[in-house]
């Protein structure tokens, strides 16, 4: 019998309920009336405030409103937009063939940052890369908001690329949740979440990479808590388009 490496997880203190409750919240907020006749136009502009949140939490902020006219050329923005609009396009690979999607997404968010022969190619690969590969690719059944804050910390601790890790490791986070099927329409701007909390998401994160059960603890209720902001700002966005 194969263990499943999340699942102690679930096990930590408040762990379990956070998820649960971010679930809930979510699955409210995709029932808002103004998805059934302007989903596509709120999956759109939640995905550019996602993507300017993250290039934000990357320490390249910008105005929301300059970014959606075409005034902004930063490279690491424009890299978060180019992998925000191909998430759900890629969730279907993304659990068969973990690694070839994410270095789609590397050369999607670095092509303008990093040299060529760098594109897509980890430099720091090792076993704790490959263990996060094999659990995207099925090694574990919890829950989707679990799985993809896991995918989400580890990339940040192991910045296995070149150029902006955080956009990467982002990017295939909002793909966890896509994939797994908690988000399956693109719906959650957790990155907007990320960067309301910013202080939290920093304390948070390398807290996490300290590997302690306190540091994954606050990690995973932190994550929670972004998905909740973001099951509000969909709600926020729906009422407004």
């Amino acid at each position: 019998m194969t263990t499943d490496p999340l699942a102690p997880l679930l096990d930590l203190v408040d762990v379990r309920p956070a998820l649960e409750k971010a679930r809930a919240e979510a699955d409210s907020a995709m029932r808002h009336r103004s998805l059934r006749r302007s989903g596509g136009a709120v999956a759109a502009e939640l995905g550019l405030r996602s993507a300017v949140a993250s290039a934000a939490l990357e320490g390249h902020a910008y105005d929301l409103e300059e970014v959606r006219n075409g005034l902004v050329t930063d490279p690491v923005v424009q890299g978060s937009l180019r992998a925000a609009a191909a998430l759900d396009g890629l969730a279907a690979t993304w659990t068969k063939a973990p690694r070839q999607v994410l270095a789609k997404l590397h050369t999607l968010i670095a092509r303008d940052l990093v040299p060529a022969d760098q594109l897509g190619r980890p430099v720091a690969a090792g076993a704790r890369l490959d263990a996060l590969m094999a659990v995207v690719a099925g090694r574990s059944t919890a829950p989707a908001l679990l799985q993809a804050a896991v995918v989400h910390g580890e990339l940040l601790a192991l910045r296995a690329f070149a150029g902006p890790n955080g956009v990467l490791a982002r990017a295939a986070g909002r793909l966890t949740l896509i994939s797994g099927g908690l988000d399956p329409r693109g719906l959650l701007a957790v990155d907007v979440g990320h960067q309301r909390r910013e202080p939290e998401y920093v304390g948070a994160s390398g807290s996490f990479a300290t590997g302690t059960p306190d540091g994954v603890r606050a990690w995973l209720k932190h994550c929670a808590a972004a998905v909740e902001d973001a099951a509000a700002a969909l709600v926020e966005v729906g009422e407004l388009v």
